[in-house]
């Protein structure tokens, strides 16, 4: 029996996987992803110029053009542009990732137990979201991060801040439909509690279109806190994030165009890998847009 029961989900497992390998745009955006992260990982060990990154200048050698000795080019202290390029990968993933992280956190929480509970609890929950989306996200993150002061996890609380709402709509709508199910009402007839029925068995059947929007939402979580590294409300510099190195380069384009294009360049690969994966994985987990 238990052979049978596994086999229907090792079928759909197979077929979600074929409809994935055989999808050009998905498999380029797992490439691109799995670069970023490797970047991220090795990256800031085996960057040329290490002493850069830990905010060294080299007057001497300013606003080089890509050579074989500094492959990005120098910046307006010297700083060679790939080790910083590189380097900020791993500030600017691990901000993303916390963004998403944090907001899915506090957005399944909130539509949980708004979609469980319903009446007023739901009323008064729907209501703070809907408040929340009518204000301009990049904006409210800006407000809070000015507020608590430059660094980086004060950067990523400010921008969860403004990214949970779409997490808590999701998620009360799933369950919303699935609370009324029969093997949710079998569990409520046995005795279960609503935390034990929610984190069992809910939340468990729902975990699908969560890890969607969440691969979908990490290019647009990465853009974010560029954008505020790119006004000044970010990590403390010398630390690179490419935000920051966007906006020191801004003053010196088109004339020494290689300071801000490869950090821009960078920012743009990680919201199109992350953008093609989150695609992919929709079509894999989400049944609702398979065809």
């Amino acid at each position: 029996m238990s052979g049978t029961g596994h086999q229907p989900q090792a079928q759909a497992f197979r077929r979600a996987m074929y409809r994935f390998g055989h999808s050009w745009l998905s498999i380029a955006g797992l490439v691109i992803v799995v670069a970023l992260i490797l970047t991220a990982v090795l990256g800031p060990a085996l960057v040329p110029y290490p002493e850069h990154v830990a905010g060294a200048i080299r007057t001497a050698a300013r606003f080089q053009p890509p050579s074989s000795r500094a492959w990005f080019g120098t910046n307006e202290v010297g700083q060679d542009v790939f080790s910083l390029t590189v380097a900020g990968s791993r500030v600017s993933l691990l901000a993303g990732l916390g963004v998403v992280l944090l907001g899915a956190a506090i957005g399944t929480l909130v539509g949980a137990v708004a979609g469980y509970a319903g009446g007023w609890v739901d009323e008064a929950l729907m209501r703070l979201t809907d408040l929340m989306l009518t204000l301009p996200s990049l904006i409210l993150a800006m407000a809070i991060a000015a507020a608590l002061g430059p660094g980086l996890g004060n950067m990523v609380f400010a921008i969860a801040m403004s990214w949970w709402p779409g997490f808590a709509r999701l998620v009360r709508g799933e369950v919303l439909a699935k609370r009324e199910e029969a093997f949710v009402l079998a569990v409520r007839a046995l005795g279960a509690g609503p935390a034990r029925i929610l984190g069992r068995h809910i939340l468990p059947n729902i975990i699908s279109p969560i890890i969607v929007k969440m691969s979908l939402d990490m290019g647009f979580a990465i853009l974010t806190v560029a954008s505020l590294g790119f006004v000044g409300i970010g990590v403390k510099p010398p630390t690179p994030e490419w935000g920051s190195l966007l906006s020191l380069a801004r003053g010196y384009v088109p004339d020494y165009w290689w300071t801000a294009i490869f950090p821009g360049c960078a920012i743009f690969l990680a919201v199109f890998g992350f953008n093609l994966l989150g695609d992919g994985l929709r079509d894999v987990l989400d049944p609702k847009t398979r065809r």
